[in-house]
Order: structure tokens, then sequence, then C-alpha cells
């Protein structure tokens, strides 16, 4: 496929945290600090009332994510709402993974189970591998910057790994998951702009389809997701979203946007 064939699209997300969809600051997710959690907005709608409306746009390849306890009921309900339609993730493991499937997520997400006291493990992988087919795992490389270089995070973002989020890395997982989620954990929540540097990059080593998160702030930023990455990278809009409380991005212009006709190639 061709650079000018591809295309950057909008993938919608719903967070839970205690049961309720809300947007989060991701840097401020402690469990050693519970007080330092900053909350953009926590919505008067249910999970279901998301899915199903993002089941009306058709809007398809969105994410669930658990973001610690008390959230299973939550995450059932929207899956409920649009069975086939979202992908989730937090608490995933190779013991529950295809429960979830069962329960009408179209794909899981993994991350902490495959970092056992923040260590890679390929073993963990492979035995995930043997539990559910390729094509229905997303693996969550999201990471937290240190220098010039990205080191995938776990447990809601709040310990670094071993791994580092680049080319040999992504390559290895890419032979075993269908696709890739990546939060930026230092932008995430704070609408001050994605992370440019990192969305260029995985311009240059994905290649299965992959959505970053964190920090876009202006409908326009699709379009340079888009630009950046090749369209090889789709993007995730969260706290700027007037849905979820925001007052920078129009949920029904993104929509219009992202379905709208692709500028010409040079």
């Amino acid at each position: 496929m061709s650079t000018c064939d591809r295309r950057s699209i909008f993938r919608p997300c719903i967070d839970l945290h205690d049961g309720q969809v809300k947007q989060i600051v991701g840097g401020t997710l402690s469990d050693s600090n519970p007080e330092a959690l900053k909350t953009n907005f926590v919505a008067s709608q249910s999970p279901g009332d998301f899915a199903r409306l993002y089941k009306r746009h058709d809007l398809r390849g969105g994410h669930i994510i658990k973001l610690g306890p008390k959230n299973d009921d939550a995450a059932r309900e929207a899956l409920a709402a649009w069975p086939g339609g979202l992908q989730i993730g937090g608490g995933v493991t190779d013991a529950n993974a295809q429960e979830w499937l069962d329960n009408g997520a179209s794909k899981v997400i993994i991350t902490s189970y495959l970092f056992p006291a923040g260590k890679f493990s390929l073993e963990r992988l492979q035995a995930m591998s043997h539990t559910i087919d390729k094509d229905r795992l997303v693996i969550d490389v999201s990471c937290r910057r240190r220098g010039d270089k990205w080191l995938v995070a776990m447990n809601k973002w709040q310990d670094i790994t071993d791994m580092e989020v680049c080319k040999e890395s992504l390559d290895l997982l890419s032979k075993y998951c269908s696709e890739f989620l990546i939060h930026a954990a230092d932008v995430e929540g704070l609408c001050q702009g994605i992370d440019e540097d990192l969305v260029r990059r995985l311009g240059e080593w994905v290649t299965i389809p992959t959505t970053y998160a964190g920090g876009a702030k202006h409908i326009d930023d699709l379009a340079l997701v888009d630009r950046l990455s090749g369209g090889k990278v789709d993007l995730t809009y969260g706290s700027s979203l007037d849905i979820f409380g925001g007052t920078l991005v129009k949920f029904e212009d993104l929509v219009k946007v992202s379905r709208g006709p692709r500028e010409a190639c040079g």
C-alpha cells in the first residue's frame, strides 16, 4: 500500500475509573498517592451511552481502558451496548482474555501482563498467543519519555519497564499481535499537544495498525498525525473533546473530518 493510500483516522475511547467514564491526567495516577489524582472530567452518562454513540457513528477500533479495580461491570455494560465494536484493556491476562472476547470485545489489549516485575517476558507473550488468535490481540506499549528514548510504562503508567519503544521491540511484538496502542503518558490528559517526535518515529517504525493517544487539542491534530506518520498512526482524542467536557474539539466536527476526503498527495 502506498503512503497516499493510507490515512490516519479518529479512534474513540472509554476510560473507566471506579466504574465511571472519566478523563484523567495520566501522570497523576498513583496507587501510593491517590490524593495526587487529577481528573479532568467525570461523565454523567453511562459507559453504555458512549458505546452507543460510537456505534451510531460506526467508529470502530476504539478502546475501553479499565484504570484500576471496580471497572468490570462498567466495561461489560459498554461491550454489551456494542458487541464486536470495541477493544478492552486493563488487567487482561491469558486467564481472562477469552472471557472478555466472549463478553463482546473485538480485541483484548495487554500491557502489564507482559512485564512481571517490570521485565519483559517473551514466554508470557507466547503463552497469550496460544490462548487467543493474533488478530484478536492488541499490545499496549504506552510509554514515558526518558531523555531521547521512550520506555514502556505499565500499571496505570506508574512503573517504567525494561523495554524501549523502538523499531526492534515493535518488530518483535508485531509477530504476536494485530495492533499497537500507545499512550504518551507524559502528555495524556493535558491538552497541550501531541508528542510529535514519538508520532513521527512511530510512522517510521510500525508495520501494523497503531493508535496514538495523548495531548490532542485541536481538530487539525488528526491531519498533523496523518502527515507525521505517513498515515500509519491513528489518533485518539480525550479531554479536549466536548463529549468529555472539553471546549477545544467538537465530536461531531471530528467525525466529519475523519470521514472527509483525504488531501491529495504530492
